[in-house]
């Protein structure tokens, strides 16, 4: 199947030629600015699909919105029209078409080019009308509000909010690129096509998240990143880093015993960190009433001791890094781990809370009497 993606050097282009390349698509001709005309007639004369994703949206004078969108989609339409092909066409348009402005104008001629061609010619014909589209690749002062935002914030610059109240609507480029290649049975009827989920939001909402995202790595709290708008803007911010700043470093709390390291705390769901300690060495020796844990032994050989604070009865386990075996604390049971194996011992905690040293739920009491 030979795909044919116009403008796939832009930002939703690479990202789709990267996801076809994932499904195993190796016969892509890729049209850029730097592909002449015979460039682009060759790859339509043999496609089997076409994303049509080229246009112009910043130019330097105006009537380039007429030439560069509405001109260059009558172009590979009337290219494609001449050899015959029946090759479906997926249009990436704007939402600013239904807006009677220059842009929105090209951009809506462009629509109806493509709808015209399906019609004339029985090709299927597919138009995406694209909202401020984000996601890793895209270009700060250029693609959207949301690049240029990680783009700043990721390198310490002020960023500039007229109304931070002023409404935004999103949509993530991985959705994009799904939708996108949901089409290439060519099953569905001609005509508009969801791009995924669209978010809305304000411009402030999205700048004081990003900001969040670089505030983190002092306070060690994460934000809810794992699912929806925040999952998708964290990526993009993460996109941003320049290589310099991939890596930073927490602070290591050492006393004789070895050290204790917080990695990552979240909002409601606890906080991480690991410790050390060396050959002999117990820690704990405490109880909570609420708090628990979990431990994970990476390296050396652990004996964890238990000791109900009001019946007195014992537990005791034994385990050591590479099984696996995660150990958990239960609330009104005093317990220690002493290191009882020959080298540094490395375990990760988990606490299902954030210390608190207000209120740290933490009682000492050995757990032999």
């Amino acid at each position: 199947m030979r795909i044919v993606i116009t403008g796939a050097d832009g930002f939703i282009g690479r990202n789709l030629s990267v996801r076809l390349g994932e499904l195993g698509h190796t016969d892509i001709a890729r049209i850029t600015l730097d592909s002449s005309d015979e460039d682009l007639k060759a790859a339509l004369k043999g496609a089997d699909f076409v994303f049509h994703l080229a246009g112009i949206n910043r130019p330097k004078d105006v009537s380039e919105f007429a030439t560069g969108n509405a001109g260059l989609t009558e172009t590979v339409c009337s290219l494609l029209a001449e050899y015959g092909n029946k090759a479906p066409v997926v249009l990436s348009s704007s939402t600013q078409a239904a807006l009677d402005n220059p842009y929105g104008q090209s951009k809506r001629a462009a629509e109806d080019v493509v709808f015209a061609h399906g019609k004339q010619t029985g090709a299927p014909a597919y138009v995406f009308r694209l909202t401020n589209v984000f996601g890793k690749w895209s270009q700060p002062n250029y693609n959207s509000a949301v690049a240029t935002f990680c783009h700043n914030v990721a390198r310490g610059l002020e960023i500039k909010i007229n109304d931070p109240a002023s409404p935004l609507k999103l949509v993530y480029v991985d959705d994009v690129v799904e939708a996108f290649i949901g089409l290439l049975p060519a099953t569905a009827p001609s005509g508009f096509v969801q791009a995924g989920p669209e978010y809305d939001t304000t411009v402030g909402q999205v700048a004081d998240t990003i900001r969040g995202f670089a505030a983190s790595r002092a306070t060690m709290i994460t934000d809810r990143v794992g699912t929806g708008l925040v999952r998708a803007l964290y990526s993009t911010y993460l996109s941003f880093l320049p290589p310099d700043s991939f890596a930073y470093e927490v602070p290591k709390h050492g006393d004789p015993r070895g050290v204790f390291v917080e990695m990552l705390k979240t909002p409601d769901c606890g906080q991480f960190s690991y410790f050390t300690a060396h050959p002999g060495i117990t820690r704990g020796e405490h109880y909570h009433h609420t708090k628990t844990e979990k431990f994970l032994v990476i390296k050396g050989k652990a004996h964890f001791g238990f000791r109900h604070i009001v019946t007195g009865e014992t537990h005791e386990i034994v385990t050591e890094g590479g099984e696996g075996r995660i150990v958990e604390t239960v609330p009104g049971w005093t317990h220690n781990i002493t290191n009882i194996g020959d080298d540094e011992m490395i375990v990760m905690l988990w606490a299902n809370e954030i210390f608190d040293r207000e209120k740290p739920d933490t009682f000492a009491m050995k757990v032999k009497q």
